[in-house]
């Protein structure tokens, strides 16, 4: 049975609630590149050309860059979501075809796949 309305705005509304938060811990450490597709560059803190400088900024680098693919990741699978609702796929499994679980999708409103196939 297809999702209803209701539910499938309350989905809608958790995946740009989503988005929103992942935009937020991105921008502390990442600035966007084009946020249509959800792609940032992780940034640091120029602290200054000294040697010592040089080095807390690499630290500081590889410290944001794990976390920034992460997050960029998470957004790109709520961005992916967001578009299935607007052309009316979301909610079936992109494998099987067939429905995801709603439960599924309440836990996680970006699921691509139903359970059998995730």
């Amino acid at each position: 049975m297809p999702l209803d309305k209701k539910t499938l705005e309350e989905l809608k509304q958790s995946l740009l609630k989503e988005q929103g938060d992942l935009e937020k811990s991105l921008g502390k450490i990442a600035k966007p590149v084009d946020k249509k597709t959800g792609d940032y560059d992780t940034t640091f803190e120029n602290l200054g050309t000294d040697r010592n400088d040089n080095a807390t900024e690499i630290e500081q680098y590889t410290d944001n860059l794990p976390v920034e693919l992460t997050l960029e990741k998470n957004l790109q699978s709520v961005l992916e979501a967001l578009k299935r609702i607007e052309k009316g796929t979301y909610g079936f499994c992109e494998n099987c075809q067939k429905e995801i679980e709603v439960e599924r999708l309440k836990a996680n409103p970006s699921a691509e796949t139903c359970v059998k196939c995730g």
